[in-house]
């Protein structure tokens, strides 16, 4: 091996895999507002990621209907979506209801609040990973 193919291989050495995330966003309302998007890896900051200094956060219009993000590390990761209609930058609820469209990746059933960090939770192992997450809108 020549000295600069081994030179060249070097910052390849111990580097961690890693993957792109698509996520598709089906069943919007409409395009008004703005999509807005947490993805963690830790179960004890889902659904908001607000505690967690390596969440990906992202906002995207409406209209755009996916996010993709790459160079994720391989992991397990949940994701929740929010349709912010009204581009307030949070989830509108009354009384605790949330009156603007959510999902969750794996599109698990929905009870009485959020789902568990185990029931959104996915694999990201692979070269590229595509989530299809379905919007919920009770009002």
């Amino acid at each position: 091996m020549s000295l600069a193919l081994m030179l060249a291989a070097l910052p390849l050495i111990g580097a961690a895999p890693v993957s792109r995330l698509d996520i598709a966003i089906d069943q919007l309302r409409s395009a008004k507002g703005s999509i807005r998007l947490c993805l963690t890896a830790d179960p004890d900051n889902f659904p908001a990621c607000v505690d967690d200094a390596r969440a990906m956060t992202r906002s995207v219009p409406a209209g755009q209907r996916a996010i993709h993000l790459d160079g994720l590390p391989h992991g397990n990761y949940a994701a929740a979506v929010i349709h912010d209609e009204n581009d307030n930058a949070k989830l509108d609820t009354l009384a605790g209801i949330p009156r603007e469209g959510f999902g969750f990746s794996r599109n698990p059933a929905i009870r009485f609040g959020p789902p568990r960090f185990t029931a959104a939770r996915f694999a990201l192992d692979s070269v590229a990973e595509t989530q299809q997450i379905r919007m919920r809108y009770i009002f």
